[in-house]
C-alpha cells in the first residue's frame, strides 16, 4: 500500500494504493470493465481448444467479461523464484526467517484467490482502483490473482497462528521498465497479543527485551509518535494497549532493518545505521506507518506496517487479540543488497547469473554483458468504443516479446480535435540481458505486436 502508484514491484503488501491523498480514479479505471470480445477470445483459448476455460495446475476455470489474465502471465504461476535454492530471492527471505525463528514460516499458498478474499475482508473501499481490471489479474469475476500477500491475512489468522511470516509470488497489472514486473514477491509477518493484562505484560516484557537490543547495536532512529491525531488509535481498541503493540512493532522492525542492512552497510558508532519511521494510511492497519533506511547516500522506503484493524480479526473469528502486521517486498530489498540493476534478472536461467549467488550469503552482483538495445515505435488510434489502457498494450508486448522488452514508453498522445479519436505511440526498447538481437529478430516481433493489437485490441495501426 503507497499512495502513489496503482502497483509496483516495489510495493509491499502495504503498499496497494489507498489513493485517498494523490491519486485520481481516471475514466479508463471502470471497475470491473469486460475486455474487449477479441481479447476474451484470445485469452481463453489457453487452454487445450477449450474457448470457454482457462486451464490453471490442471483445474479448469470458465472465462468471463472479465477475464484478462494472459499466458505469460499464466506461465510464472509454477516458479516460485522464493522456494528456489541460491537465489536471491530465497536467501532473502531465508534471513528473514532466521531472524524470526519461533514464528511460523509460511510459502505454499496458492496464488488463486477471490476478490472477496483479495480486498473485501481487509476493508478496501468497493471503488477502490486497485479492483480495476486495468490494475489486477482476473481468470473471472469470481477468482483473480493475488495482488498482495495479504489475500491471506484472514485465513492464517483463522487458522490459528499468532505469529507468522508469509512469503508469495503477487500479480499485478503494470507498465514496463527495469523496476517492474507483473510478477513479484512480497514477505508479510504479523503477530498478536491477548487484549488483556497478561497479553500486555507479554509485550510489555517483550518491548524491553527488544530495547536492550538496539541499545547495544550501531542504529540511530528517527521516529514519530507511536498515536497521534492523523495516525490514530482504533475505537475498539485501548489506547494504552494500542501505543504498546506499536512500539513492539516499531522495535521488532527496527531489529530486523539492523538485520538486513547492518551489516552490509557497514555501520559503527561513527556511522550508525539510520532508520526512520514516517506516518502512513493503509486500509487494514491504525496506526500505520512506512519505514525508510538510509543506504549508500539516500532514503529507501523498505515496507509499510500498523496494527491490525479489528475488522480483519473479527472476519476471521479471532476474539480479544491486537496486534501487528507488516509488508515488504523482495525484490526491492533485494535489488538494494545485491546491487541487481535490472528486474527482468531474477527471471533468468543463464548461469552468468545464477552462478553468482550462494544460499545464505548477500554477494554484489557482477554485470556480465551489455547488449545494445533496439528501439521500435508503434502508433495507432484506439477503438472509439473502448479506449485502451496502458497496461492493456504492456500485458500485449509481454506475451508476445516476454523479457527482452527492457521498457516502453509512451510518447506521444494525441486526441483528434473534430473526430475525437485518441491517438497513441509507443516506444518499445527490446534489449536481451543474455544474448545480441538482430534487427531482423527484433522486427519479426514487433510485427507480431502490430498484428496482435489490431486483431485482439481492435486498434487502427498509424
Amino acid at each position: 500500500m503507497k499512495f502513489v502508484r496503482v502497483s509496483s514491484v516495489f510495493e509491499s503488501p502495504f503498499h496497494l494504493p489507498c489513493m485517498l491523498q494523490t491519486a485520481r480514479i481516471l475514466p479508463s479505471r471502470l471497475f470491473l470493465t469486460p475486455c474487449a470480445p477479441s481479447t476474451r477470445r484470445w485469452i481463453s483459448g489457453l487452454s487445450s481448444g477449450l474457448s470457454n476455460h482457462v486451464e490453471i495446475s490442471g483445474v479448469r476455470y470458465p472465462t468471463d467479461a472479465i477475464t484478462n489474465v494472459t499466458p505469460a502471465i499464466l506461465g510464472k504461476l509454477p516458479l516460485r523464484l522464493h522456494t528456489q535454492p541460491g537465489h536471491p530471492l530465497s536467501t532473502l527471505r531465508s534471513l528473514i526467517e532466521a531472524h524470526y525463528p519461533d514464528y511460523a514460516h509460511l510459502s505454499s499458498l496458492s496464488p488463486l484467490v477471490t476478490p472477496y478474499k483479495n480486498f473485501d475482508e481487509l476493508s478496501f473501499p468497493k471503488d477502490h482502483p486497485g479492483r480495476a481490471v486495468t490494475d489486477s489479474y482476473y481468470v473471472n469475476k469470481d477468482m483473480m490473482l493475488r495482488t498482495h500477500t495479504s489475500a491471506h491475512e484472514v485465513e492464517v489468522f483463522r487458522a490459528g497462528e499468532t505469529k507468522w511470516l508469509l512469503t508469495a509470488d503477487v500479480y499485478r497489472r503494470d507498465e514496463i521498465d527495469g523496476s517492474h514486473y507483473p510478477v513479484f514477491h512480497q514477505m508479510e509477518g504479523a503477530r498478536l497479543f491477548s487484549a488483556d493484562a497478561a497479553g500486555m505484560r507479554e509485550c510489555e516484557e517483550d518491548n524491553a527485551r527488544l530495547r536492550q537490543q538496539l541499545a547495544r547495536s550501531d542504529i540511530v532512529i528517527e521516529d514519530v509518535p507511536h498515536i497521534s491525531p492523523t495516525n490514530p488509535v482504533q475505537p475498539s481498541h485501548d489506547p494504552r494497549h494500542a501505543e504498546l503493540v506499536a512500539k513492539n512493532l516499531k522495535l521488532s522492525l527496527n531489529t530486523l532493518m539492523l538485520k538486513l542492512f547492518g551489516g552490509v552497510a557497514g555501520s559503527s558508532s561513527e556511522n550508525p545505521l539510520r532508520v526512520r519511521w514516517i506516518e502512513a494510511y493503509f486500509p487494514f492497519t491504525s496506526p500505520s506507518f512506512e519505514v525508510e533506511v538510509f543506504f549508500q547516500g539516500k532514503w529507501l522506503e523498505i515496507l509499510g506496517t500498523g496494527v491490525v484493524r479489528q475488522a480483519t480479526l473479527d472476519t476471521a473469528g479471532v476474539a480479544n487479540k491486537m496486534g501487528w502486521a507488516f509488508g515488504l517486498g523482495l525484490e526491492r530489498i533485494a535489488m538494494i543488497l545485491y546491487s541487481i540493476p535490472d528486474i527482468r534478472l531474477f527471471w533468468s536461467t543463464d548461469p552468468r547469473f545464477l552462478s553468482q549467488f550462494e544460499e545464505g550469503k548477500i554477494t554484489t552482483f557482477r554485470p556480465y554483458s551489455k547488449y545494445p538495445s533496439c528501439f521500435k515505435d508503434v502508433s495507432f488510434w484506439s477503438p472509439k468504443d473502448q479506449p485502451l489502457h496502458e497496461n492493456d498494450f504492456c500485458d500485449l508486448v509481454r506475451d508476445v516479446a516476454g523479457d527482452i522488452v527492457e521498457d516502453v514508453e509512451k510518447i506521444d498522445n494525441f486526441v483528434h480535435p473534430k473526430t475525437g479519436r485518441t491517438s497513441m505511440c509507443f516506444r518499445i526498447n527490446y534489449r536481451s540481458m543474455d544474448r545480441s538481437l538482430s534487427n531482423e529478430e527484433v522486427n519479426a516481433i514487433q510485427a507480431q505486436v502490430v498484428s496482435r493489437l489490431r486483431d485482439q485490441l481492435g486498434v487502427e495501426i498509424r
